[in-house]
């Protein structure tokens, strides 16, 4: 086991569970080779490295475009190991404790790379729930979500820390249930701030009314690599953030020849068995992905 009930009870208190050593070494080393081939060119060009002056002592930050600049989504150009990750089984069954439901459908995946001297990556604190739904953060966990950011390098303060409030803190500071931050609060939310500072493989996760903000990196030639992860509830139709079937001609197949059929089910493809699988249904599937192992489908059909 990677997590314990006092994670779960954590996640649910607090809002925010970060647990070191989550992913074993072995398992992130070919995800980082992934991000330096990826991200070699970004980290090469001119001026990428020198730190940025740093504001005066309290001012607040702000979220802009070059922040979010070196993010990709998957299926990933790359190795399986970066493609395979955000499906890893632990992470599967750590989703499906936090929301207490017995079937996830992950929903968003993605890298992001930051670099010190690219942005300016000082942030106000916020919630991330505008982006994953029309509506507002269900009262029932189950119809919440779970963002998973996973570290592949080592994050300290000088990396840019993610910080975050507590749920307790933030609701003595903002009244119950609020998910929005008016200025005038912001100074009081940052004397309530925690780091979430963490070495490689370590795994943060926060639900989508958490307040939180990005910090700047001012590690001389420094790098933060992470992965973004978002899992919810299957059938929670009010949450999105990637479409998977948008991304058609991307490299599925170095998922869908490696991933088991239980991992690809939390990204809608039906398990052995599922009435959709049918003689026609199985053989366009395979004529459409003539390389990955049907086997299990067909065996289950006969």
């Amino acid at each position: 086991m990677r997590f314990t009930d006092s994670h779960v009870e954590q996640w649910r208190e607090d809002g925010f569970v970060l647990i070191p050593g989550f992913f074993h070494q072995e398992e992130i080393d070919p995800v980082l080779e992934d991000f330096t081939t990826l991200y070699h060119e970004r980290a090469q060009q001119d001026g990428i490295g020198e730190v940025l002056n740093k504001k005066r002592p309290g001012a607040i930050g702000a979220s802009h475009a070059k922040q979010f600049t070196n993010i990709d989504i998957m299926p990933y150009n790359a190795s399986k190991a970066i493609n395979l990750i955000s499906l890893h089984p632990a992470l599967i069954e750590f989703a499906q404790a936090l929301l207490g439901v017995d079937k996830v459908h992950c929903y968003q995946s993605h890298t992001w790379a930051k670099f010190t001297g690219e942005a300016d990556y000082d942030q106000v604190f916020h919630c991330d729930f505008s982006n994953h739904t029309l509506t507002a953060p269900a009262d029932d966990a189950a119809l919440r979500t779970v963002d998973f950011v996973f570290y592949l390098t080592d994050v300290t303060e000088a990396h840019g820390a993610l910080h975050y409030v507590t749920k307790p803190d933030s609701n003595a500071i903002l009244g119950e249930g609020a998910v929005f931050v008016p200025d005038h609060l912001q100074t009081a939310m940052k004397e309530k701030e925690q780091s979430a500072a963490a070495p490689a493989g370590s795994l943060l996760g926060h639900s989508i009314d958490t307040f939180h903000r990005g910090t700047n990196l001012d590690e001389r030639n420094g790098r933060r690599f992470t992965m973004t992860v978002g899992y919810k509830a299957v059938g929670n139709d009010m949450i999105g953030f990637h479409v998977w079937q948008s991304s058609a001609e991307r490299p599925w197949e170095m998922i869908l020849n490696n991933a088991s059929p239980e991992q690809l089910e939390v990204i809608g493809v039906p398990l052995p068995g599922h009435p959709f699988w049918t003689e026609r249904t199985l053989g366009l599937t395979r004529n459409r992905w003539p390389d990955w192992d049907m086997q299990p489908y067909f065996e289950a059909l006969a």
